[in-house]
């Protein structure tokens, strides 16, 4: 029995030690990877996390895009913040993008769940036209459901109806 108590203690004993490592480890890796950028790196790329988005401006060089009250076309605005977008995913070939369409918070969930997926595959359908291949883009609809802004007035509306991005693979 004291033999069994004896390797439990030390199985317990190892695997703390391992996390309590890895944790370390993980931190000093994060700091040594920030500090080894080199000065050619624009502050954009300095900004892209795995799974960061562009509501919370992590996702590098990539910006949200607003449309207009039940609209799924890409206003004159839209396409120019796309061009910037598809310029920075020819640039960084490995990246690999979801994007999220979403409403405000007045209709239906039914009908701005497929208004958000219209959104969504409007900008991918934009971006895969402009050059950027079609396997590094997915769309997933949000509808109403996960809200930028809080507020039953046109400012929170208009920031809502978006579609960002969030970095899927960098």
């Amino acid at each position: 029995m004291s033999v069994s108590l004896r390797s439990l203690l030390s199985v317990l004993i190892l695997g703390l030690s391992v996390a309590l490592t890895g944790c370390g480890s993980s931190s000093k890796k994060a700091s040594s990877d920030s500090s080894m950028s080199s000065p050619d790196s624009s502050s954009e790329d300095s900004s892209l996390e795995l799974n960061g988005d562009s509501d919370s401006n992590k996702a590098g060089g990539l910006s949200t895009v607003f449309f207009e009250y039940d609209s799924s076309t890409l206003s004159s605005s839209a396409r120019s913040t796309l061009e910037g977008n598809v310029s920075f995913l020819k640039d960084n070939t490995s990246v690999e993008v979801q994007i999220e369409g979403h409403c405000d918070e007045r209709g239906g969930v039914q009908y701005n769940l497929a208004l958000g997926e219209r959104r969504a595959k409007a900008v991918r359908d934009y971006m895969v036209a402009m050059g950027v291949e079609k396997s590094r883009v997915t769309t997933i609809s949000f509808g109403k459901e996960r809200p930028l802004a809080f507020g039953h007035d046109n400012s929170a509306w208009g920031q809502n109806r978006r579609a960002n991005f969030v970095v899927t693979a960098k």
